[in-house]
């Protein structure tokens, strides 16, 4: 016969019903002992007469909830969180079961089951990991082997709370203040790449991103580019003192610095603020945090492996992000001013470079030699040694500019395509009209002189083109 165990409740109604049972003794005071009714009384009376000790035992004793979750659903979402999606926070975690895997559990489920096996969410608290670290410290002194201890250590290493951002209050207004930065990691396939992203400090939106082989000023471009077509034009940036925005020995904070991006912030009226604390700016090191634990696992979902792909999904995840994770502000608390018109913007996120007209009538820019033309696509040859200024716009259009004209260029090719000895005679083809900027332009070459005069220390750094 098997051995019925009971819990003390059970065990006490056991005692009092076999005493009442054997001794034929007062159903009242039995009544009273439990706290239940006579009629209550009569009926375990009934079923210890029937099922003995047995009868005290609950009828779902040993049974598993009809909503318990089988075995096999938790040993395959531990097995592939530990196996693809060890860097994923467990509230992505669990979106992604949903999404792919057809598997609807809540984080908090997920959580409990890690955590009895002493595994932890990537984006665990600090409270967390601590508990957790004093449970296997607990461990460890139980354990026998070297082996076992060490095993124990390696996962204390693993689990101990990482440092952390302090907190800072947000902007009023969104537009008034963005901060932007660059991360270097393995975002897909083996090699490192940079993301540049900027997020606005009220909302949380992220406002821009865009991926590099190498943090430039190209990427930091393309990144503005989304900030002016998306949202207009923000009233300050927040970035680190790399020299794309500054140059680290500047003679004092209220003058300008001479780089490209800070010559396109002062066009478009942006100030920009640098400082080289990270904590100054946390709202963008955490985002960074953020995304390398979930843009990575959805990179690999989607099989993306190049800078390219990456670029063209970025729009579509940012969207989805900005939707979970922004907070929603009203309209009419956005500081952002209207974008700047498509041909003024092409020109503001230029590349400036000083250059010098040679003796052959032309300049060399990028291991390439040019002439200027006009509007007709007509040669003009300037006079040598005459200090120009070339415009390498956004859309990779190369302008020329000097005091009193703006010309376009013309690459001069190093052969000839066709013999006029060798070859058939070939139709020419009339050149297309080419946009040159009015010389109204804001950005023509004395604009840019300007700028650079009030430079003091950009003698120290003459030679800086940014080409």
């Amino acid at each position: 016969m098997r051995k019925v165990i009971l819990n003390m409740k059970e065990q006490k109604k056991y005692e009092v019903i076999k005493k009442l049972c054997d001794s034929g003794g007062n159903k009242q005071r039995a009544a009273v002992l439990l706290g239940v009714s006579l009629r209550t009384i009569n009926r375990l009376i009934a079923q210890y007469r029937i099922d003995g000790k047995q009868a005290f035992t609950h009828k779902n004793k040993g049974r598993k909830p009809i909503t318990t979750i089988p075995e096999n659903i938790k040993s395959r979402v531990i097995d592939l969180y530990n196996k693809e999606f060890y860097d994923t926070n467990l509230v992505h975690f669990s979106e992604i079961l949903n999404e792919h895997y057809q598997i609807t559990i809540s984080a908090e489920t997920i959580r409990l089951w890690l955590l009895e096996l002493n595994i932890l969410s990537a984006k665990a608290h600090r409270v967390t990991r601590r508990r957790v670290v004093q449970k296997l410290k607990s461990m460890k002194k139980e354990v026998s082997t070297s082996k076992q201890r060490t095993d124990i250590d390696n996962q204390i290493k693993r689990v101990d709370y990482p440092n952390l951002h302090p907190r800072r209050e947000r902007s009023a207004y969104m537009g008034e203040l963005v901060q932007m930065d660059a991360s270097k990691h393995i975002w897909f396939g083996k090699h490192y790449s940079y993301l540049h992203a900027a997020i606005d400090d009220a909302t949380g939106t992220i406002v821009g991103a865009y991926f590099d082989s190498e943090e430039t000023l190209n990427g930091y471009y393309h990144t503005l580019d989304q900030i002016l077509s998306n949202y207009g034009i923000p009233y300050k940036f927040l970035t680190d003192k790399r020299t794309i925005f500054e140059y680290k020995k500047a003679p004092s904070k209220t003058e300008d610095t001479f780089t490209q991006f800070s010559y396109a912030c002062k066009r478009l009226g942006i100030e920009l603020q640098t400082s080289s604390i990270p904590q100054a700016k946390g709202r963008i090191e955490r985002l960074f945090q953020t995304l390398q634990s979930r843009l990575i696992v959805e990179f690999r979902l989607h099989k993306i492996d190049s800078i390219e792909k990456a670029n063209r999904f970025l729009p579509s995840y940012l969207k989805k992000f900005n939707q979970t994770f922004a907070l929603q502000v009203d309209n009419n608390k956005s500081v952002f001013e209207l974008q700047p018109e498509l041909k003024d913007k092409n020109l503001i996120l230029a590349i400036n470079s000083i250059r010098t007209i040679d003796k052959g009538h032309s300049i060399r820019y990028r291991n390439a030699h040019y002439f200027p033309t006009d509007k007709h696509g007509t040669p003009v040859y300037l006079s040598p040694h005459t200090k120009v200024r070339i415009i390498h716009a956004f859309d990779q259009n190369l302008y020329l500019s000097t005091n009193d004209q703006i010309y376009a260029m013309q690459v001069i090719p190093t052969h000839k395509s066709v013999s006029p000895d060798f070859d058939q005679p070939v139709k020419m083809i009339k050149p297309k009209k080419v946009w040159i900027p009015p010389m109204d332009h804001p950005f023509k070459r004395a604009s840019y002189q300007a700028f650079l005069q009030k430079q003091k220390h950009r003698a120290e750094y003459s030679s800086y083109s940014g080409a």
